[in-house]
C-alpha cells in the first residue's frame, strides 16, 4: 500500500515532489497499489520508487525518471512514457497496451510477461532488457535498439521491427507472424525454436551490406 504523506507530496504537484526527493535522497518512494490514473507526472523524479500494483493508465509521464522503479503488476495501458527514462525499471507483467513509449530509455529493464500490444516503441533503448514472454503483438518497435535483448518466447505477431537493431539477441521460442522486420540488423541473433512465416523480407543494406539476414516463409535461414 502506498505510504500516505509520500502520496500527498506527490499531489502538490511535480516541482514539489522533485524538490522533496532532492532534499531527501535517502528516502525511497513508497506508491505502491495508489490510483494515479491521467496523473500528470510529466518529468517526476520516480527512480527507485515503488509502484508494484500502481494504476498509471492514461498517466502523463513523458520524460519522467524511472530508472530502477518497482512497476511490475502495474497498470500503464496508454500511458505517455515518451523519452522516458526506465533503465533497470521492473515492469515484470506490467500492462502497457497502447502506451506511448516513443524515445524512451528502457536500457536493461525487466519486462518479462509484460503486455505491450500495439504500444509504440519507436526508437526506444532497449539494449539489454529482458522481455522472455512478453506480448509485444502490433507494437511499434521501428528503429528501436534491442541490442543482447532477451526476447525468447516473446509474441511478435505483427509487431513492426522495420529498421530496429537486434544485434546478438536472444529470439528461442520467438513467434514472428507477419511481423515486418524491413531493415532490421539481425546479426548474432539466436533465433532456435522460433515460429516465423508471412514475414517481410530482411535487407540489410543500411549497414552497408556487410550484415545481411535473410527471412523466409516458414522460418529463417
Amino acid at each position: 500500500m502506498a505510504n500516505d504523506e509520500h502520496l500527498a507530496i506527490l499531489k502538490k504537484g511535480v516541482d514539489a515532489w522533485n524538490a522533496w526527493r532532492e532534499e531527501n535522497p535517502n528516502i525511497l518512494p513508497d506508491l505502491g497499489e495508489a490510483n494515479l490514473s491521467e496523473a500528470n507526472l510529466n518529468r517526476a523524479d520516480l527512480r527507485d520508487a515503488d509502484l508494484r500494483e500502481t494504476d498509471l493508465s492514461e498517466a502523463h509521464l513523458d520524460g519522467a525518471h524511472l530508472g530502477g522503479a518497482y512497476l511490475d503488476g502495474a497498470h500503464l495501458g496508454g500511458a505517455h512514457l515518451d523519452g522516458a527514462h526506465l533503465d533497470g525499471a521492473h515492469l515484470n507483467g506490467a500492462n502497457l497496451g497502447g502506451a506511448h513509449l516513443d524515445g524512451a530509455h528502457l536500457g536493461g529493464a525487466h519486462l518479462n510477461e509484460a503486455i505491450l500490444y500495439e504500444a509504440n516503441l519507436n526508437g526506444a533503448h532497449l539494449d539489454g532488457a529482458t522481455l522472455g514472454g512478453a506480448h509485444l503483438n502490433g507494437a511499434h518497435l521501428n528503429e528501436a535498439i534491442l541490442n543482447g535483448a532477451n526476447l525468447n518466447g516473446a509474441h511478435l505477431d505483427g509487431a513492426h521491427l522495420g529498421g530496429a537493431h537486434l544485434n546478438g539477441a536472444h529470439l528461442r521460442g520467438a513467434t514472428l507472424v507477419e511481423t515486418d522486420l524491413t531493415g532490421a540488423d539481425l546479426t548474432g541473433c539466436r533465433i532456435y525454436g522460433v515460429s516465423a512465416w508471412g514475414l517481410n523480407w530482411v535487407n540489410a543494406d543500411r549497414f552497408g551490406g556487410r550484415h545481411k539476414a535473410f527471412l523466409c516463409r516458414g522460418g529463417i535461414r
